[in-house]
This record gives structure tokens, sequence and C-alpha cells, in this order.
């Protein structure tokens, strides 16, 4: 069994808060990491209609049966519970009581904020990370990684790649967004989140999505909320300070999971990730996803952003470091090449100071520095940001 980066900060908050919530897409390992972490706690899965409808019916009853708290499973499934957990956490002023676990972001968040605030701890939790598949597997490529994806249970229970990815887009996602709302045609809604896999790294654009989806302007943009919703997609929002360039303000479009991705753009096999005319959007895709666990495993936010002005000069990444930025750009190429460096010559006239200097991740082994530039292999360069930036 891998273990979970994030693992050490479950243990620390349970020794400071009453409710630690963690949140994360279906199948990331929620469950599985709140019981090897607190193996002696009741386990109740929300899933199940008839511990649900126990829930719902008779919530004092519910908690009666678990005076010192439990593992909660799926807890948006019963969202008034959090204030009868609130009560019961106040009442007794006991750290690590309950753990609860949501997979619908949004509204788990706002039951959370509204009932919970300052009582509970929020960890969220993505599938793998290449730092934790390293711990175990020490034969890892790139084009594995960029077809297979991160989801645990892939690793866990050898999976076929292809027939897995299927079935979770159809078990969790299509279901779970029928929970939400009414889907009157899912072929519609299927190649929706298909032509959205084709459109990863680009600026989002609700007109085109509607047009070639068939759907109105407004239909989009909830559909993406949804799937914003459900751990699938992410949206990186564009940079913005006092310079003189007039900068986009459009977000850009990625998926939390690469493998998800490369089996939406209708990839079977690893040998067509090599060839495939969006390798280059899966590996940026891959990259920032994993910068994001970085930041989730050590219980941060996401501090990201990406560079664009109105001329089309961008930079990949802008990684925050309080009021100080490190510029990140993306290179899916094995051979480095000086024409990487050109995005960094723009950016140092319009931005002054770079204490933390400028990185390149690349898929290439020769790792240098060139001037204030660090140049990082893919499986390197968290390891390089953790000694650029103080913790």
């Amino acid at each position: 069994m891998i273990k979970r980066i994030i693992a050490d900060k479950l243990g620390q908050y349970a020794k400071q808060y009453p409710v630690i919530t963690i949140t994360g897409p279906r199948q990331s390992g929620k469950t599985t990491l709140a019981r090897m972490q607190f193996p002696d706690k009741t386990y109740l899965n929300l899933e199940l209609p008839d511990v649900r409808a126990f829930a719902q019916s008779d919530p004092r009853a519910f908690l009666n049966r678990i005076p010192d708290g439990a593992i909660i499973d799926e807890i948006q499934r019963v969202p008034d519970l959090v204030s009868y957990i609130q009560g019961m956490v106040d009442e007794k002023q006991q750290p690590g009581m309950f753990i609860l676990t949501g997979s619908q972001q949004f509204e788990l968040t706002n039951s959370i904020n509204q009932s919970l605030a300052g009582r509970t701890a929020l960890l969220r939790l993505l599938p793998f990370s290449m730092a934790e598949l390293k711990s175990t597997y020490s034969n890892l490529d790139t084009d594995s990684l960029l077809f297979t994806g991160f989801y645990p249970r892939i690793y866990d229970k050898n999976l076929d790649p292809v027939q897995a990815q299927a079935d979770y887009i159809a078990t969790y996602v299509e279901r779970d967004i029928r929970q939400l709302i009414q889907i009157k045609d899912l072929s519609v809604f299927q190649r929706f989140i298909k032509l959205c896999a084709g459109r990863s790294g680009q600026l989002l654009n609700l007109n085109n999505l509607a047009a070639d989806t068939g759907v109105s302007h407004t239909t989009i943009r909830e559909w993406i909320t949804l799937l914003e919703a459900s751990y699938i997609i992410f949206l990186l929002q564009p940079y913005h300070a006092n310079i003189r360039k007039r900068l986009v303000k459009t977000p850009k479009l990625y998926f939390y999971d690469v493998g998800i991705m490369a089996h939406l753009l209708g990839i079977e096999t690893r040998d067509q990730i090599m060839t495939h005319p969006l390798r280059g959007s899966l590996f940026e895709n891959l990259v920032i996803s994993e910068i994001i666990k970085h930041r989730f495993n050590a219980s941060r936010n996401i501090n990201l952003n990406f560079y664009r002005d109105s001329t089309g000069h961008e930079i990949d990444i802008i990684y925050h470091v309080a009021d100080k930025i490190l510029p990140i750009e993306i290179k899916s190429s094995q051979t480095f090449s000086n024409s990487f460096l050109e995005s960094f010559y723009k950016l140092n006239t319009v931005i002054d100071s770079f204490p933390y200097g400028k990185m390149i991740v690349y898929n290439g082994d020769f790792e240098q520095n060139i001037q204030d530039i660090q140049i990082s292999n893919l499986f390197n360069f968290i390891s390089k940001i953790e000694q650029l930036i103080p913790s």
C-alpha cells in the first residue's frame, strides 16, 4: 500500500481540530487514507441507502450511536448532518472526533463554512502524485504516466487504464452530474467533456464550446461548474499585476488527472502518446496538476496563475510566494533548446525582480542553470521547487 504524503497533515490536524474534512475526486483514496490513519474509528458510508436514510430521518439518533465520533464517507449526501455534528463537537470538545469525506467540493465547502467554521481542518486529496508512485515504482516513464494517469485503483488492482477510466467516467462523473442536474441527452454531455479534453491548456471559450456541443452558453457554464465541483477539471486564472502590459482575463481549462484527459481524447495505447498531436498539452497538464498536488499535500491553497498579454506572450505558470513569484515554463521535448528561454527574456521587460529565479520543466535528462533559470527534469522539479522556496 502506497503511503500518502498528506497522511502526516491528517495526523497532525486530528490532534488539533475536532473535525477533519477530506475532499477530493471519487476514488482518489480518501476512505483508504482515513481508515488506515484511524483503524479503530467506526466507519459509516452515506452512499449506502439505509445508512443515509437513518442519518436523514433521525440525525440525533444517528450520532448518538457514535458518541466517540466516526469516519463518515460522502458527507455531502446528508448536508444537514453537519449542523448536528457541530453541536456534538462543541459539547464534547475532543480533537479528532470526526473524519468527514466528500467528493463534491462546492456543496460540501458551503456546508462546512456555514456550520463547522473554526472547528474543522480542510484537506484536499487528489490521486497519486509522482513522488508517491516513485516510492513503490522505480521505472516510471513519462508516456506511461500520461496514458495511465494517477488514480490509485489502477495501480492497486493492476487494472487496464482504458477500461478503468471508461468505468470511472460512466460510474462516477456521469452519475454524479445526474444527481445534481437533469441531463436529457447524456450523449451531448459526453461530447462536451471530450471537447473539454481537446481544449486543455487553452483559454476557456464558452461560446465556442456551446457551438461545438450544440447547447446554450448558459448550459456550458453550468456544466463547467459541475466538472469543477466533481474535481474533474480546474480553471487556472490569469495573472494580474500592476504592470504596463494589457493582460488577458480569461482562465485556462485543465484536468486534475491526465489519464482521464488521455482517455477522453480517445487514446487507447501508451504508444499513441508519443506521436499524439496533443502530447504537449498532456505533458503541460501533468506538470501543473503535480504542482497542485504538492500544494494540497502541504495543506496549502492553489497559488498558481498563468501570464499572457494581449500580444500572445505567455508564461505557463506564475507560482506565487507571498508577494514574490517563480515563473515556470513547461516543455514536453526531451531535447533542451535555447528557444525555451525566450519567454523569460520578454518577461524581464515587464517584471523587475525574481528572487527565486525562474524554472523550465522539460522531459529531458540534462539539468543545468543558465543565469537565474533552472532547467529541471519532470521527475525532479517538485524537489527543486522545495529547495528554492522555503516552506
